[in-house]
């Protein structure tokens, strides 16, 4: 899965521009970030807008892709200086030795299974627990990352069988489809999708908050050759970072207006979607805890150093 990363490192180019070079008064240095187009990196395009990284002297430029496992390849052969990943991509990429290091939080749960930003949902009203997935086909954007982890951990956790549970890849905007035609019987889901589902009608019988109340869903990351010849600049770009999620977490309608700025979610479906949570600080445990997780639902066959792999 992940041998475009190491091949990425092998292939990467070295040059004079890979010495730091602390800017001056006025002096900018141009970064490349890649993001996913999605809720959760409305805080890196506030600070884009409000000047954290500007006044850092980052001319910040955002370059989306559909997921972490194409955004990694581009941080580690240097065309993005940084990225934005889901925390059990980023712990398989670290058990095949990828040379990347965390900078910065991305996103969390908001504690509250009942009103989170990702979830399980179903639609027949007999499946009223986690548990009852069992023999069930359930679809997830990606097979072995971060939702069909969470999915596994929840019906375990109801006293039900993980190995039971069938998994179908479908991208976020394809579930609800599939659900209500029946080719599934349960979805995971992230904002706005959860909100769209829930106006159906159907119902969550599970949530990133129940795998734990904290939980650590994505990071912003960087090489190790970045780390080590541009120290300075990943310092100012994790502060700039950590000003945007602060700035996020204390301005939820700056939120949803930014949002519109980079998606086409409606104003009207802005305004109902449940927010998570953006810390400054890692929850080491809930990484610790995916990361458990991963060995014990078969995606790594040992645990990483997670501590080599968070700042």
């Amino acid at each position: 899965m992940f041998a475009a990363l190491l091949l990425a490192v092998a292939t990467a180019a070295c040059g004079d521009d890979s010495t730091d070079s602390p800017t001056g008064p006025g002096e900018t240095e141009k970064v490349t970030a890649g993001v996913i187009a999605i809720l959760d990196v409305a805080p890196i395009y506030l600070g884009k807008e409000k000047g954290f990284f500007s006044k850092r002297g980052i001319d910040l430029t955002l370059e989306t892709a559909q997921g972490g496992s194409q955004i990694a390849p581009n941080v580690l052969s240097g065309k993005y200086q940084f990225g934005f990943s889901n925390v059990v991509s980023l712990l398989l990429a670290k058990s095949q030795n990828a040379p990347l290091k965390v900078v910065a939080n991305g996103v969390n749960s908001t504690g509250n299974p009942q009103a989170d930003f990702g979830g399980i949902v179903v639609k027949d009203p007999a499946i009223t627990s986690p548990k009852q997935l069992e023999g069930k086909k359930v679809a997830t954007n990606a097979l072995k990352n971060i939702v069909d982890t969470s999915v596994k951990d929840i019906v375990k956790q109801d006293g039900g069988d993980p190995n039971k549970v069938s998994f179908v890849e479908l991208a976020f905007p394809d579930m609800a489809a599939q659900l209500d035609a029946g080719n599934v019987q349960g979805i995971f889901v992230v904002e706005p999708f959860l909100s769209s589902a829930k106006a159906k009608g159907w119902k969550t019988v599970g949530a990133y908050a129940d795998v734990d109340p904290n939980l650590c869903v994505a990071l912003y990351f960087t090489s190790l050759e970045t780390q080590q010849a541009k120290p300075d600049l990943v310092k100012r770009f994790t502060e700039a970072m950590n000003e945007s999620l602060s700035y996020a977490n204390s301005n939820p309608d700056e939120v949803r207006r930014i949002l519109g700025t980079y998606t086409q979610i409606t104003e009207e479906v802005r305004k109902a979607l449940t927010l998570p949570k953006w810390p400054t600080d890692i929850d080491t445990d809930a990484v610790n805890k995916l990361a458990d997780l991963s060995v014990e639902y078969g995606l790594l066959k040992s645990k990483p150093d997670v501590n080599s792999l968070l700042p």
